[in-house]
C-alpha cells in the first residue's frame, strides 16, 4: 500500500460493537468530523487488550479534541461481544465504537492487511474534517503502541504548527 498522507480517505460502512449493541457507522457519518480509527490483529489475545483499553481510558480526551475513536479487527461482532463482555480484561466496558471488518475490506483499504496472517497489522490513522488521511503508521504484531502517543501525535497534527517531538498541547511551537 502507498503512502495515505493527505490523500482521500477510502469509503467504508461497518457494523461496529459498542457497549454491547450493534451499531452501524461508515465514513459518511464522520463528514466534517476529525476521527481516528486503529487496527488491531485478533479478539482473544494478549497485547491487543493493553491497545484497547488504553483508548478506551483516553477516548475523552480524543473527544475534548472532536477526534471520533473506532477500533477495528477482522473478528466478528460476535466474538467482539463475547470478549469484550470480560470486566476483568475490560473494566468499565469498552465504550467506543469497534468495527467489525469480517470481510477484511476496511482493513485492506485502508492498507493495514497482514496478508500472511489474514488479519490487520496494528495499525492507526487520523483522518481530518474535509475527509483527508493526515497520520498513517503501521506497528508489526509484537509491539503494542501507545495510545498516549497516538493522542499527543494527532494534537500535535491538528495544532497547526511546528510540533517538536515532545510537544504537548499547550507549548509553544519550535517555529
Amino acid at each position: 500500500m502507498d503512502n495515505m498522507i493527505g490523500k482521500p480517505a477510502p469509503a467504508w460502512n461497518a457494523r461496529t460493537y459498542i457497549s454491547g449493541e450493534s451499531v452501524n457507522i461508515s465514513n459518511e457519518d464522520m463528514k466534517g468530523k476529525w476521527y481516528l480509527m486503529y487496527w488491531y490483529p485478533f479478539d482473544f489475545t494478549f497485547i491487543c487488550p493493553t491497545e484497547i483499553v488504553g483508548f478506551e481510558h483516553l477516548k475523552e480526551d480524543f473527544q475534548d479534541d472532536g477526534i471520533t475513536v473506532i477500533g477495528c479487527s477482522t473478528d466478528s461482532w460476535h466474538s467482539h461481544n463475547a470478549w469484550f463482555k470480560d470486566e476483568t480484561i475490560f473494566p468499565g466496558g469498552v465504550n467506543h465504537n469497534v468495527i467489525a471488518d469480517c470481510t477484511q475490506e476496511i482493513t485492506k483499504d485502508f492498507g493495514m492487511r497482514n496478508d500472511a496472517l489474514g488479519c490487520s497489522y496494528r495499525g492507526t490513522v487520523l483522518v481530518d474534517d474535509e475527509g483527508k488521511v493526515q497520520m498513517w503508521s503501521i506497528n508489526n504484531m509484537d509491539a503494542g503502541r501507545s495510545p498516549a502517543e497516538v493522542l499527543r501525535t494527532a494534537q500535535a497534527t491538528m495544532a497547526g504548527g511546528l510540533c517538536g517531538a515532545n510537544w504537548k498541547k499547550g507549548d509553544e511551537y519550535i517555529a
